[in-house]
């Protein structure tokens, strides 16, 4: 179809646009601008997230099967504590959800359109088919689209064919979504959104496909391993005490509840609720998390990847100089400069708008004709005028020795002559002299040309003119946050285009002093590149691509890598990097690809972000610690006293009722305090390190509750209800109080824990002592003791604090 009968058809307006009423209409008719409907958040999802623990579904079952055989006071009880248990889990998550979006909302990226003939921004996701979309230099192209109007619009559309190089893109062209506009402008018509654009469909080919982080690996593993010990435990537990002719429904459930109780039923609302409580941490200090897993990654970088400008430097660039071979003032170098700055259409960017700012200049005589737009292989931009007497002239702008390729003479004295050996050495010389100095240099070269539109082999046979010279200060505070970040154990590497005298000028001012160039790079091997990379803290003269190498080889060598990028020249790097950092002032394909967004282009504002990542993984672990103590203790020696005591040593409600009551205190875990000597290091999975924390400390409670089984039964020789109780009192005891010893690894009296956490312990043991002389005591079967057994079990309590205290300290120094 021609664009007429394709506006006709999608019934809209080209120079209108779809009016607001439509565009919400054809939003609920059509689906929001995604690839996947489930990225939405969804209550009701969520809600039935929290009972697919295939144990939880067949405790249910055998509650559902108890309640038809006649147990239906019992059955009723286990459905209300495992439902209330999802219910507080659901609100948790559900908060950590509502948090993410919000600050996601923060940084998302937005998309031109004309909505009832006004240009108005609006999010990607509600691009609807028949809206008319504005594209500028830096723009994710936001659907697919037929372009109507088009001004040197070059697009790169990598993500679809691989292909780095920019496109153009004309007139009727269609552009895709997912790519992006590298230079020029484009009015274009959306035809197609979601999963029915091509980038949808080759999408949804790999929607299975889940590329997961190694916290999400290791999470798997410790999730299936403690699946693993709850089923051979429950296979236990349940033919022991069918062995010994206990009620087979009631052993069965017993059974069943023990293995929720060490199946990390809770673990993924801990992750969530963790990962948003760091992540509206880290929004505080100017840091807004785009992808919650990305937080672990942030945690455990150990190289931080930028370029200088704007995280190393202010960003601001100033004109200094601009100069002839003669190392003169030279007007006309200026002049040829503010036209190439005026009339180049690609992305805004500091080296232009210096140019533009230094003094303004009378060019209304001056027309473009057309222009090449600048990438990072070439290193140059030309722009095509008509000058006030009618010639056409090529103005070509760009790095020195990149412009010299195209150089065959040089105007001397308003002379040109042949671009000598001589003259090239003296060109040299003067760019080595500026970059020493600290200044960016680039050149200006000319040409006349009778052509009407030009093309890439058009930049030949050129007049190299002279020098442009800038100027960027170090940002005052940098030298401190680099030292910081290598206390923090995070390297620091430059990767810039500037040339290696810029780059070794850096370096000194910076204590960073190894300097290794483009040209290097070519002449290493891939696998030697490994080894290489560590050695240097800077590269010069890169491409975008050998950026990419760089990252890579750095990952390779066993580093988690972080890149800090704002252009559309940083988008593969940052796409190769293990976590994606960019900031909010960023073109829109940056901002797109990152993980993490940073509010404020700042050292400190990311070494800000980067501890509070690595306190919300410390909270993570803490409660995985606490899981694998106490509980696996706990469950452990259930199954042994169901060989030794000659009655079920909890009813099944009193194990749910443990449970749910502990879930209340490990909840607040993720608020809180975190040692700083636990943050001063990148933080990493260490399988191992859990497996042998869970035997040591897992074992430790089981030897204290058989100490207790003891007690109650050889010197108080309770009867079950009462032996149940005693036992309900020391299991939710030593699971609350382990976790103040557990959450640190210095002695738990010198580390303060979060007052919610403070608050929610010591709320569940007082309810501990409580319920006993309550109703709900009386539905669960929990009777008062006596004080002389309550001052025993406390005893015991105590005696097995101290001990993992001591046995702590030990643990934490053999594995130092």
């Amino acid at each position: 179809m021609n664009i007429a009968e394709l506006v006709k058809k999608l019934n809209t307006d080209i120079e209108k646009g779809l009016t607001e009423e439509e565009a919400k209409r054809r939003l609920k008719i059509y689906g929001y601008n995604t690839i996947k409907e489930e990225d939405r958040f969804s209550d009701l999802k969520l809600f039935i997230n929290q009972f697919k623990n295939p144990f939880i579904l067949l405790l249910l079952f055998a509650s559902f099967l108890s309640y038809l055989l006649g147990d239906k006071f019992e059955s009723l009880i286990i459905i209300l504590i495992v439902f209330l248990g999802g219910v507080v889990d659901f609100f948790q998550e559900r908060s950590a959800h509502k948090t993410i979006e919000s600050l996601r909302s923060l940084v998302k990226v937005k998309a031109t359109v004309i909505r009832s003939g006004q240009k108005k921004e609006i999010h990607l996701e509600d691009i609807v088919v028949g809206d008319i979309v504005i594209l500028t230099a830096g723009d994710v192209v936001p659907a697919d689209c037929i372009v109507i109007e088009s001004k040197d619009l070059f697009v790169n559309e990598s993500i679809l064919t691989g292909e780095s190089y920019p496109v153009e893109k004309m007139e009727t062209e269609k552009v895709f979504k997912g790519s992006y506009v590298v230079s020029g402008f484009a009015k274009a018509l959306c035809i197609a959104i979601g999963k029915d654009t091509e980038f949808g469909k080759i999408a949804s080919k790999y929607s299975e496909i889940k590329y997961e982080t190694d916290f999400e690996r290791n999470l798997r593993r410790f999730g299936y391993l403690l699946t693993e010990v709850a089923f051979v435990l429950i296979l236990i537990v349940f033919f022991v005490n069918v062995y010994f002719h206990r009620p087979v429904v009631e052993s069965f459930l017993f059974a069943l509840s023990l293995s929720i109780g060490i199946t990390p039923t809770l673990l993924p609302a801990i992750v969530t609720v963790a990962l948003s409580v760091g992540a509206k941490k880290m929004a505080d200090k100017k840091v807004v998390v785009k992808r919650l897993i990305s937080i672990e990654n942030f945690g455990s970088m150990n190289v931080l990847c930028c370029d200088k400008t704007g995280t190393i430097t202010q960003g601001i660039m100033k004109l200094v100089s601009y100069k002839d071979l003669n190392n003169k003032e030279n007007e006309k170098v200026f002049l040829l400069a503010y036209l190439n700055a005026y009339f180049q259409t690609g992305f805004k960017n500091p080296i232009d708008e210096a140019l533009i700012s230094y003094k303004s200049l009378d060019i209304d005589a001056y027309k473009k004709i057309d222009e090449i737009p600048y990438d990072f292989n070439r290193k140059r931009l030309s722009i095509f005028v008509k000058t006030p007497d009618s010639k056409n002239l090529l103005i070509t702008k760009g790095a020195v020795k990149n412009i010299l390729q195209v150089c065959e003479f040089v105007e001397i004295n308003n002379k040109v002559n042949p671009l000598t050996d001589e003259y090239k050495e003296k060109i040299l010389n003067n760019l080595e002299d500026f970059s020493k100095k600290g200044y960016r240099v680039l050149a200006v070269a000319y040409k006349f040309n009778d052509k009407d539109i030009i093309g890439f082999s058009d930049e030949s046979k050129m007049i190299f003119l002279g020098f442009l010279i800038f100027e960027d200060p170090l940002k005052e505070d940098v030298l401190d946050a680099i030292n910081i970040l290598k206390e923090k154990g995070i390297k620091l590497k430059i990767l810039t285009g500037d040339n290696r005298f810029v780059a070794k000028h850096i370096g000194e001012k910076l204590n960073l002093n190894n300097v290794l160039t483009s040209e290097d790079l070519h002449n290493i091997h891939p696998d030697a590149l490994v080894k290489v990379v560590e050695k240097y803290d800077i590269f010069a003269e890169l491409t975008p691509s050998q950026k990419e190498d760089i990252i890579q080889a750095l990952r390779k060598g066993g580093n988690v890598v972080g890149y800090i990028g704002d252009g559309v020249n940083d988008v593969p790097p940052m796409k190769s990097a293990d976590v994606s950092i960019s900031v909010d002032n960023a073109v829109d394909i940056a901002k797109e690809s990152a993980d993490i967004v940073l509010l404020e282009k700042s050292l400190k504002v990311l070494l800000d972000g980067v501890l509070e990542g690595r306190k919300a993984f410390v909270n993570t672990l803490k409660y995985i610690f606490m899981q694998t103590s106490s509980n696996f203790g706990n469950i452990f020696s259930m199954a042994g006293a169901s060989f030794i005591i000659p009655f079920l040593p909890l009813l099944p409600k009193q194990v749910l009722a443990s449970n749910f009551l502990t879930d209340f205190a490990v909840i607040t875990i993720p608020n809180d305090n975190v040692d700083e000597d636990w943050i001063n290091t990148p933080k990493k999975w260490d399988f191992n390190f859990i497996k042998s924390f869970m035997v040591v400390f897992g074992l430790i409670s089981s030897f204290f509750d058989y100490v207790t089984f003891g007690v109650l039964l050889f010197i108080f020789h309770l009867s079950p209800e009462y032996f149940r109780s005693g036992w309900f009192i020391e299991a939710m005891l030593t699971q609350l109080l382990v976790i103040l010893v557990l959450r640190t690894k210095n002695s738990f009296y010198r580390s303060k824990p979060s007052n919610y956490l403070a608050f929610s312990i010591l709320t569940i043991v007082s309810l501990t002592f409580i319920i006993p002389y309550t109703p709900i005591g009386e539905i669960l079967e929990i009777k008062p003791l006596p004080l002389n057994l309550l001052i025993i079990i406390l005893s015991i309590v105590f005696l097995y604090i101290a001990v993992v205290e001591f046995v702590k300290l030990k643990f934490y120094k053999v594995y130092s």
